[in-house]
This record gives C-alpha cells, sequence and structure tokens, in this order.
C-alpha cells in the first residue's frame, strides 16, 4: 500500500492555490492601455508628475477590474475610485498641515471607519481600501501639486479605465448591441451550469454542480443589477437578456428539485439548456427544443418509471423559456437591494466592529511605525514612508484570503518584485524604458489577480518604476523592509485576544443566510402556489446568495491559524444543513405547484434538517430560534 502524503495545513495550502481559467485578454487590452499611455503622455507633455499621480490612479482601478456587465463595472471601479480621490485629498492636507502625532491619530480614525465600512460587501471594501492607501500615499509622497489637483488627476487616470471598461467590446462574440455583452455572457453561463447539474443528477457531483449554479446565478445577477438612468429597461436589447435571465429561474428551480430527488434524468433533458445558452450567446433562434418529459402525463411511457414532478416543471420551465426567448421580452426580475439601515447596520455590527478595530490598529501602527523610520537618520530619511501603512491595508483587506496567508504572499510577492525591478533598473533607458514597464505591468495585473503574491509582484514593479519616472532614488531595498514590517505589524494585531467577538464576519453573515432561509422557507410552506411565482423565485436567489456569502466568509476563516480558525467552528455544518433545507424547500415548491399537497418523504426531511438546524446551531454557540411546525 502506497503511503499517504501528509496535507499541508489550510493556511499554508490556501497561500499555494492560485485561481484557474483562460487569459482576460479585453482586460490585458484595458491595462496595456491604461497607465503607460497617461504616464507617456504626461513625460513628452513635460509634467511627469501629474501623469504618476494619473497613472496611480489607473492602476489601483485596474486591480479592480472584474469580469462582468459594464453597469457593474461603473460601481465597481467607480465607487473606490472616488474613496481614493477622496482620501488622496485629505491625506495631502494632512500630510501638509498636521504633524507627525496628529497625522498617526487622523489616519487611524479613517482606518476604523474605513475598516467597517469593508464588511458591507466587495465595492465597499475596495472603497475603503483605495481610501486608505490613497490617504497615505496622499500624505507621504512628494509632490508639487495641490491636494485638489492630485484628487482631480487620479479621478482623470481611473476614469480614463473606466471609459476603456465601457467602450471597448469584452468578448469575441458581439451580437446586436454590444453594450450588453458582459450581460448575455453571464447569463448563457447560468444556462450551461443548468445543464451541467441536469447530466450530474443521480450522481456524486451533483452537490457541486448546484453550487456551481448559484454561483452562475450571482454572477448574472450581479451583471443585471448595475446603475440605470431608468427603472426598467429602455432598449429592446436590453429587455431580451433580462427576460431571458427571469426565464433561467424556473429552469434552475426544477433543476435543483430533480437532484433533490436524486433520480436519474434522461440526458436529453441538458440538450434544452444547451441551446438556450447558445442563442443567448449567439443572437440565433433556439430552434426546436427536446421535451425531457411527457407534457401532463402523470406517467412516463409505457414500460417507464412515473415522470416525477420536478421533470415536469423542467418541461414546463422549458416551454416558458421558448416562449420568451421568441417574444423578445417578458418578466424582469433584479435584485431587491438592501437599504441604507441595512448597509448601516452590517457596518455598526459584529463584522463591521472587528474589522474596523483591526484595520485601525494595524493602519495607525503601520503610521506611526514608518513615521519614525521616516525621521530617523540611520535609516536615511527616506520619502516613501507611505509604503508601510499602503502594505498594511492591503494584508487586512477582507476579501482576499486568510491572514497568514496574505502575509506569506505579500512577502514573497514585494521580494520577487522588488528583486526582478532592480535587475530592470541596471538595463532600461531612462525614462522610456520605465515608461514601458509600467504599460506591462499594467497589462499584467489582470492576470496576477490569480495568485495574490503574484499581484504584488506585478504590483511592486509597477510602483518603483513610477517612482523612478517621477524623479525619485530607487527604493528596493526599503520596499523588502517595510513590507516585512507591516506583515509584522498585521501578524500581531491580527491575533491579538482583544479585538471583540471573533468569527464575527462568518456569524453576521450565517445568520444574514438562515433569516433568508426562513423567509423563503416561510413563502413555500406558507403561500403555496397563492403567492406569486416571480417572488418565490427572488425569495430563493436571496436565499442561496447569501448561502454562498457565509461559505465564502467560513472557508476563509477556515483557512487561518488554528488560534482564530476556532472562534468559527461548526459554522460549516450550519451552512450545510442550511443549504439541504433551501434545497428542500425548492423540491416542495415544485411538488405543490404539481399536486397542490407535500409528500410524507417532504415533511419528514424538513422536520429532521429543522432538528438537526437547532442542534448544530447549538454547538456551534449560535442562538437557537424556534423549530418550525410543517403543514401541509
Amino acid at each position: 500500500m502506497r503511503p499517504t502524503r501528509p496535507a499541508a495545513p489550510p493556511w499554508l495550502a490556501h497561500a499555494l492555490r492560485a485561481q484557474r481559467g483562460p487569459v482576460p485578454w479585453n482586460a490585458v487590452l484595458r491595462g496595456a492601455l491604461a497607465a503607460g499611455p497617461l504616464l507617456l503622455a504626461a513625460v513628452l507633455s513635460g509634467r511627469t508628475p501629474l501623469g504618476v499621480i494619473a497613472a496611480l490612479g489607473a492602476m489601483l482601478t485596474g486591480i479592480n477590474d472584474r469580469p462582468g456587465s459594464r453597469r457593474v463595472a461603473v460601481v465597481r471601479l467607480g465607487v473606490p475610485a472616488l474613496a481614493g480621490a477622496a482620501g488622496l485629498l485629505l491625506g495631502s492636507y494632512a500630510g501638509a498641515h498636521t504633524g507627525a502625532l496628529t497625522l498617526t491619530l487622523l489616519l487611524t480614525g479613517l482606518g476604523l471607519l474605513a475598516g467597517a465600512v469593508s464588511a458591507v460587501g466587495p465595492v465597499a471594501s475596495g472603497a475603503g481600501t483605495q481610501l486608505l492607501v490613497a490617504s497615505a500615499i496622499g500624505a507621504g509622497m512628494p509632490l508639487p501639486e495641490p491636494g485638489w489637483v492630485r484628487a482631480l488627476l487620479f479621478l482623470g487616470g481611473a476614469g480614463w479605465l473606466l471609459t476603456l471598461r465601457l467602450a471597448l467590446p469584452t468578448t469575441a462574440v458581439n451580437t446586436g448591441d454590444y453594450r450588453f455583452d458582459g450581460e448575455r455572457d453571464a447569463v448563457a453561463g447560468v444556462y450551461d451550469a443548468i445543464a451541467e447539474l441536469l447530466l450530474a443528477v443521480g450522481g456524486p457531483d451533483a452537490t457541486r454542480r448546484r453550487v456551481a449554479l448559484t454561483a452562475a446565478l450571482d454572477h448574472a445577477q450581479d451583471a443585471l443589477d448595475g446603475p440605470r438612468l431608468r427603472r426598467y429597461a429602455s432598449s429592446a436589447a436590453e429587455r431580451r437578456v433580462h427576460a431571458q435571465y427571469a426565464a433561467a429561474l424556473p429552469l434552475a428551480e426544477a433543476a435543483t428539485a430533480l437532484a433533490w430527488a436524486d433520480e436519474t434524468v434522461p440526458a436529453r433533458a441538458a440538450e434544452g439548456p444547451r441551446r438556450l445558452a447558445a442563442a443567448v450567446r449567439t443572437g440565433a433562434p433556439t430552434g426546436p427544443l427536446p421535451a425531457p418529459a411527457v407534457p401532463g402525463a402523470r406517467s412516463g411511457p409505457a414500460g417507464t418509471a412515473p415522470v416525477v414532478p420536478g421533470l415536469r416543471a423542467l418541461h414546463d420551465a422549458l416551454l416558458h423559456a421558448a416562449e420568451s426567448f421568441d417574444r423578445g421580452s417578458g418578466n424582469a426580475l433584479h435584485n431587491r437591494r438592501r437599504s441604507a439601515g441595512s448597509v448601516v447596520r452590517t457596518a455598526l455590527g459584529a463584522a463591521g466592529r472587528e474589522y474596523g478595530v483591526r484595520v485601525a490598529l494595524c493602519f495607525g501602527a503601520s503610521v506611526a511605525v514608518a513615521q519614525a523610520l521616516h525621521h530617523a537618520r540611520w535609516y536615511g530619511n527616506h520619502p516613501h514612508w507611505y509604503w508601510l501603512p499602503a502594505t498594511a491595508v492591503f494584508l487586512v483587506k477582507p476579501d482576499l484570503g486568510p491572514l497568514v496567508s496574505r502575509v506569506l504572499c505579500r512577502a514573497a510577492g514585494t521580494v520577487l518584485g522588488a528583486v526582478v525591478f532592480a535587475g530592470f533598473a541596471l538595463l532600461l533607458p531612462r525614462p522610456e524604458g520605465f515608461v514601458a514597464l509600467v504599460a506591462v505591468s499594467g497589462a499584467l495585473i489582470p492576470v496576477a489577480t490569480r495568485h495574490f503574491a503574484t499581484q504584488t509582484a506585478v504590483v511592486t514593479v509597477l510602483v518603483l518604476a513610477l517612482v523612478m519616472v517621477g524623479g525619485e532614488p530607487q527604493a528596493s531595498w526599503n520596499r523588502i523592509v517595510e513590507t516585512l514590517l507591516a506583515c509584522a505589524i498585521v501578524l500581531l494585531v491580527g491575533h491579538l485576544p482583544t479585538l471583540g467577538q471573533r468569527g464575527g464576519t462568518v456569524r453576521a453573515r450565517l445568520s444574514r443566510a438562515e433569516r433568508a432561509a426562513d423567509v423563503y422557507l416561510t413563502h413555500v410552506l406558507g403561500d403555496g402556489t397563492a403567492g406569486d411565482r416571480a417572488d418565490r423565485w427572488v425569495l430563493r436567489r436571496e436565499a442561496y446568495r447569501a448561502l454562498a456569502e457565509a461559505r465564502a466568509a467560513i472557508d476563509l476563516a477556515a483557512a487561518e491559524l488554528p488560534a482564530v480558525a476556532r472562534h468559527s467552528a461548526g459554522a460549516d455544518a450550519v451552512a450545510a444543513t442550511l443549504e439541504r433545507l433551501v434545497d428542500t424547500a425548492t423540491a416542495c415548491a415544485v411538488q405543490l405547484d404539481d399536486t397542490g399537497r407535500l409528500t410524507p418523504r417532504h415533511t419528514e426531511r424538513i422536520d429532521e434538517l429543522l432538528g438537526e438546524l437547532a442542534e448544530r446551531r447549538e454547538r456551534a454557540g449560535l442562538r437557537t430560534a424556534p423549530a418550525r411546525p410543517v403543514t401541509v
């Protein structure tokens, strides 16, 4: 018997893991056309410092450039850019008019605010990060321009990348109005995920495919939920893609119910969603869709087993989808947006307090240490002290991975990037060689974001090139020393026992998922077929989305060092039970649509899961909610 290799601890395994996927060539092109050309124009016009600030805005915006629709990009790139400009403005005036102690206290308070806001979501996290990074740069980077000019230049660089994101096509196939190619690609991915789930029904891969379907629906939901001037879709192309997304929801519901029933589905059942996916991408007609079941029959053809309700629901959903595709319009289902009160409660809740205190302590301590080094004669009195607090901000950013993983990757990436740049600095002509290096680094950022260490290396090269073009001395050695100092500070603060309730983010997201699951289950069991199915599909989406967010937080917490990970012990079991409960509620909804009543299997399973949920919540140290009686 071959000996088994010992598994790496979670915190180390996460540091070695990288995302996979095709190269985003459109994002690579945008990266190449962003910071480099801005810097080149400034150098040629003799206004190099202006180009450095604009290129910095383009670089930080490029880090947030992710796949999705143009409307989502407006928020994902624009909101952090506005926060970065505000931070640059505040930091510039604070650095020029306050002493070291006052500046440290001011930036510490800003870290408390930005850290709390970061717990709200990915866009808020990006905004909080850029606010702090830009404030440190504004306070520490020696530039001749006043603060308001720096802020406008930063916005100009970010706006240039956003303009590229909105103007350039993002897919190879652009049918009709190419402004919606991101939406079409996301919706087509939903139909492909439905087909994959149907093929996996009855096999060991069904659960993983259901999770992939949830991720595809989340991505499509985000792609369709960007800002719009009007409440409803204003063009035929937009109405069509919204209708295609809405038509996917009953298909996803039927596929989930079939996976719950755990009965093998005919292979032809996946052909319909496949053809619908192709129609979304190309704009071509769907053609005839193969029926997965005999319509209206309570049993299959002679000699076969009865047709299960999920298969009939799949058949009806395919007919509805074909009609919606032919008509080119239909119901448009949007997210239920979180209210301002909900956002505030999240920022002031357990997760917001935990992140806020941690970020404030890390950022404030980094500023204090950097100021001390800045004024120390033995350290050279170099003007780049902002690198240390800026590095600390990226290390405590809540959605980049576990703390130890981020520290290891940041240290390795900075050393690699500094060494690589030192080699280029000996070979490249100035300034044109460094301008080209900025352009190449900008193009590599979309690919480098797949691993934090690689991203750090590329950003280090880019920033050092900007510093050299701006006329400042080469600072590779200082970058390495200050990065290691930031890593030490973040590791120390991140494991202090006095940061409030540990696992606050996991508990907050798990509570939100439980509330969403409860609302969905209440709607299914209480309203039955009398309720609006569109409302049911929206509630189902909210339940699965909240569960996916909770799962992501739990997985990150589990990859921390044992001293931190133990505070979230048992949360994964609660989330798994909630997922099975929502799956069962989906099967109940399909069953009620088909027969008007639940079977003993459905009711017994719900009672069993409610009891299991109460037990696992108690083991995890969560407050136990009363079990809901199931009524048929």
